[in-house]
């Protein structure tokens, strides 16, 4: 028992030192304030990579840092910042010029909910911003590096609704779309020079991008769930669906029109957001 035991910790220490060699000194974690930027932060300190968090909360980022610091034994760099803003990314780049950054993982965005008409055209446009320009803004230097350096990772997060379009998210779904090209390119381009991408791609998540979205999700998954899936997927293929709900609806709706993907999916959405109506109602009643 204690020989199975050893051999256990020890393929364990072994994983986590490959891991480490490629995809180390250092990992840069945006939007780790919470959800899966932050269990995602937490998992790459198990594996034992140095840590750059970046969101906006720098409250937030500090507290998880002591955490990973004393769980971990990781050096940590708390760089807050708004990638929302046009300074955001020039001033994270900047802040994380002189660091060895191994692994990117891109996890900083959020999402609207409900008719595109219906929202507001600046939380639409700063939502690009963020999803997408933001995230190339930061990944093109990096990447740069990593090619020249051949080794390195870059996580792009995804979502179940990149794959089509999505009535009732559709901003928020071409955001996506153009999350999981990207990320299915670059891998193309980068795999000569030992650069590993992947697109993550799950559903429903309980973090705070559903109360920020105003959605109600029913059986969304953990943080933890994603971030453990996610990691486990890196190098491995391009285009990982973390979650049982993720892959349950991306293989059964795989093989269907492209246009009925897109109606079954802003059926589920609507579903998500019904509760406003629900509410409007009450308010003017």
């Amino acid at each position: 028992m204690v020989d199975a035991v050893n051999l256990g910790e020890n393929e364990m220490n072994r994983s986590a030192h490959n891991f480490s060699k490629r995809y180390g000194p250092a990992a840069l974690v945006t939007g780790a304030s919470d959800g899966i930027g932050a269990a995602l932060a937490t998992e790459l300190a198990a594996r034992g990579l140095n840590l750059i968090i970046t969101a906006r909360r720098a409250d937030r980022l500090e507290a998880l840092a002591t955490s990973l610091r004393s769980d971990h034994g990781v050096e940590v760099l708390v760089v807050p910042v708004d990638l929302g803003i046009n300074q955001g990314p020039d001033n994270l780049v900047d802040a994380t010029s002189g660091q060895d950054i191994g692994l990117y993982v891109a996890c900083a965005g959020f999402g609207t909910a409900g008719r595109f008409i219906d929202n507001s055209a600046s939380e639409e446009l700063n939502m690009i911003d963020v999803n997408c320009h933001a995230m190339t803004a930061v990944l093109h230097p990096l990447a740069r590096q990593m090619a020249a350096r051949r080794r390195g990772g870059i996580i792009l997060m995804s979502s179940i609704v990149a794959f089509q379009g999505v009535g009732n998210s559709a901003n928020y779904a071409a955001t996506k779309a153009y999350v999981q090209t990207l990320a299915e390119g670059l891998a193309a381009e980068l795999t000569s020079s030992g650069v590993d991408v992947l697109a993550s791609a799950p559903g429903p998540v309980e973090t705070g991008f559903a109360t920020r979205a105003d959605m109600q999700m029913g059986g969304a998954a953990t943080p933890q769930t994603i971030a453990k899936a996610t990691l486990q997927a890196l190098g491995r293929t391009v285009t990982t669906r973390p979650g049982a709900q993720s892959k349950m609806l991306g293989y059964s709706l795989a093989m269907l029109p492209r246009r009925l993907r897109s109606r079954i999916l802003g059926q589920i959405m609507q579903g998500m957001t019904k509760h406003r109506d629900a509410n409007k109602e009450k308010t003017t009643a």
